[in-house]
């Protein structure tokens, strides 16, 4: 296991988003965190915004636990502010929010409230910093993750396909589009570290098809490599079946039947958002390399050509839940229209 002293060089990567970032002199920099944060990342970041000159403050707000209920990972909600009004105006008032809360503020219900006061938010990826500093945002993912936005935003229909078996049809009409390459100057947005993806959150009823997740595809929310094939078939945005006879098909079977609630509620078993990674400076194989405590998986969602297909949340949709999976494939081929994008997970010029 790696170890999480403060590195000079740890230093100077977050100095260089900082100024990516826009940050000059005299702005305000918040630094959020949680008591389960990983300690070294608040850090780093307090240091970071001195370095540059900024007025910093630290915000570390007590994380909470759920009882009776499924464990939940991979959410992007983080729910440490529990919408405690000093909290959202502090971090709304600020220049540039440095998140480093476990999970990030991505999919939290106080977003946008925070956003409303024109902070832009950074979120600092729960990644060991020898990850965070190997993927550091540049110019060519910027604009890679730039120009693909807007052919997700002109698309109809993406066509998924690969063979171990996917055939998987997404409606684009109506969806919400998005991406982030690591940085962000515009006031009211939220990126998060490291970047380099492209994704959509479809209208509901906009999925149909089959999915299969072959050996070496990755289910991030377990932060395991798949090893026996997992087949969804999926209707109207909702699994209908998990198929596989393994231990990967059951363990998927067995988390995601824990959020469907009482009242019939099955918002985990539809999609989230549908997208590819586009930073070749990402690998497929570094999860191999980390013990689980040591890393978020947040390169496994950017790594180029791979195809991120996600279950749970959808603010498009109207759909509410934690119960989260992040499905980063290989050796798929994404068609936009008529266009393909990715060739058997080969990302095209």
């Amino acid at each position: 296991m790696l170890q999480e002293c403060i590195e000079p060089a740890w230093i100077d990567a977050f100095v260089e988003v900082l100024r990516r970032c826009a940050v000059r002199p005299g702005d305000t920099v918040a630094v959020l965190s949680e008591s389960q944060s990983r300690p070294v990342l608040p850090q780093l970041a307090g240091l970071a915004a001195a370095r540059v000159g900024a007025k910093t403050f630290t915000l570390n707000l007590p994380s909470v636990f759920e009882t009776n209920k499924p464990v939940p990972r991979s959410t992007g909600a983080s729910n440490a502010i529990q919408n405690i009004a000093p909290v959202i105006a502090a971090l709304a008032g600020s220049t540039l929010v440095l998140d480093c809360t476990v999970e990030g503020l991505m999919h939290a219900p106080e977003l946008p409230a925070i956003l409303a006061g024109g902070t832009r938010v950074v979120y600092v990826s729960n990644e060991h910093p020898e990850a965070l500093m190997r993927l550091m945002p540049n110019d060519a993912v910027e604009q890679s993750v730039k120009a693909h936005i807007k052919r997700l935003r002109a698309t109809r229909r993406m066509q998924v396909t690969s063979a171990a078996g996917t055939d998987l049809s997404i409606r684009l009409e109506n969806a919400v589009v998005g991406g982030n390459w690591g940085t962000t100057t515009r006031p009211g947005t939220l990126t998060h570290w490291p970047g380099g993806i492209a994704l959509a959150f479809p209208a509901a009823g906009s999925v149909n098809g089959t999915l299969v997740l072959a050996p070496g595809d990755v289910n991030l929310t377990f932060k395991r490599y798949i090893e026996s094939p997992i087949t969804l078939h999926i209707q109207d945005d909702y699994i209908t079946d998990i198929a596989g006879t393994g231990l990967d098909a059951e363990l998927m079977r067995s988390y995601i039947a824990a959020w469907a609630d009482d009242s019939g509620d099955r918002s985990a078993y539809a999609v989230s958002h549908v997208g590819y990674g586009l930073n070749p400076g990402a690998r497929w194989d570094s999860m191999a390399l980390y013990d689980k405590r040591d890393f978020n998986g947040t390169e496994l969602r950017a790594f180029a050509g791979n195809f991120l297909y996600s279950t749970g949340a959808n603010e498009v949709a109207k759909r509410y839940t934690l119960g989260h999976f992040d499905l980063p494939m290989r050796h798929c081929t994404v068609t936009l229209d008529d266009s393909v994008v990715v060739d058997q997970g080969k990302l095209q010029a």
